[in-house]
């Protein structure tokens, strides 16, 4: 029996073709929940069930991705945060509004934008995302973002886009504190600010400290000071697909932004010098329909149960 001339090269071309095929075909549609729990309510405070979803970049012919979304429902969440890049194709929103509604129905909802809320996915050289992220907008908006917002809002979804709300929840306090996606600079922490102000104004003093959280799409190093520095108690953020392709025991090659590739998926903790809170970045559950692989990073979303300190 004659051996193969080159086996080494078989082998090789075998592996790369079977990784092709996991991570186009296998491994973008194994949709799971990532699981946190956090001290950080007050003592005797019941906990908070907070579900975290990013990235879907929702087509409409993605109904797997749909019927998903819409099952998370039963995880009976206390508070849905969506942290942008809900739309992944021109036509998405009434589809992205069906895997929604359920959500929304069964708890208060609050979201901010991604810069694909505003532009549709167009065809990219995947290797500049291994350089400095581009962040300048050099298309017309081609997504009717009015449109959009309307129906997340029609929906209940409180907009979060550079402003703050206040939710009771089961006995506890929270401030939302949200920015518009900094990746396009869209962000504007002074309106924020004047948001919670405002929110402020009418306090007699008398009120319960609230626990904050801070809400963005992309994890820039700034905009995650501008939310330490309103007192941010935990972060979310997407954006970084957590890398979407992953070198096992490496991690991350980028974040697409300059949030350290070590922390581009999943929960740590961002400080500075004064304060600290926790992060927790979502890797998302999609990807554009041009870039359509994921390799050691499954498309996820995150559920995080908030607690007293033990």
């Amino acid at each position: 029996m004659q051996r193969p001339s080159h086996p080494v090269a078989a082998a090789l071309g075998l592996t790369a073709a079977g990784v092709l095929l996991w991570s186009t075909v296998v491994e973008r549609r194994l949709f799971t929940v990532r699981r946190h729990t956090l001290p950080l309510l007050s003592e005797g405070a019941a906990p908070l069930r907070v579900l975290h979803l990013s990235d879907l970049h929702l087509a409409p012919w993605q109904t797997r991705k749909i019927d998903w979304v819409r099952s998370l429902a039963e995880l009976r969440p206390d508070l849905v945060v969506l942290t942008g890049d809900l739309m992944g194709h021109l036509q998405a929103a009434p589809a992205l509004l069906r895997a929604l509604q359920p959500l929304a129905q069964t708890a208060p909802t609050a979201f901010v934008c991604g810069s694909n809320d505003y532009y549709g996915p167009i065809l990219k050289n995947p290797l500049k995302y291994l350089s400095a992220p581009s962040r300048l907008s050099t298309r017309v908006p081609d997504i009717d973002h009015a449109a959009l917002t309307d129906g997340l809002e029609r929906i209940g979804a409180i907009n979060l886009n550079n402003s703050a709300a206040r939710l009771e929840l089961r006995g506890s306090r929270l401030e939302l504190l949200g920015l518009n996606d900094p990746h396009i600079r869209y962000d504007d922490a002074g309106a924020m600010r004047a948001e919670l102000a405002a929110l402020h104004a009418a306090d007699d003093g008398g009120e319960t400290a609230a626990l904050r959280l801070g809400v963005v799409h992309a994890p820039y190093q700034g905009a995650l000071g501008e939310l330490l520095d309103e007192g941010a108690d935990l972060i979310l953020a997407g954006h970084t697909h957590g890398g979407q392709v992953r070198v096992p025991g490496v991690g991350a090659l980028t974040s697409n932004c300059d949030l350290p590739n070590a922390q581009a998926r999943g929960l740590s903790v961002w400080y500075d010098a004064h304060r600290a809170a926790f992060l927790n970045v979502s890797a998302g559950l999609g990807n554009s329909i041009y870039a359509p692989v994921r390799f050691a990073c499954r498309p996820e979303a995150s559920l995080i149960t908030l607690e007293a300190a033990r």
